[in-house]
């Protein structure tokens, strides 16, 4: 699973053949999250309150890249690395 972007100790990661609606998974100390990449919305698990609008923040901003991220992965390629959240 490749690591695509990480930030304040939170990692952003990208499963190949993953399932729809696009998402990808954020994960920060023993927290776990998937994030609808366009609904701006977690699907499953829980973040703690800060590092959740971290990532909701952060995935607003590089929408079209993880989007593109998404293709990459479904077509079996390498995803790009995104700039983390400053």
């Amino acid at each position: 699973m490749p690591t695509i972007s990480m930030f304040y100790g939170i990692l952003i990661q990208m499963f190949w053949d993953e399932h729809a609606p696009p998402h990808f998974h954020a994960t920060y100390g023993e927290y776990k999250a998937t994030i609808d990449i366009y609904a701006l919305t977690i699907r499953e698990g829980a973040l703690p309150r800060r590092a959740t609008q971290l990532v909701l923040d952060w995935t607003e901003l590089h929408q079209a890249e993880l989007i593109r991220n998404w293709e990459l992965c479904r077509a079996n390629h390498q995803p790009q690395p995104i700039a983390p959240l400053k």
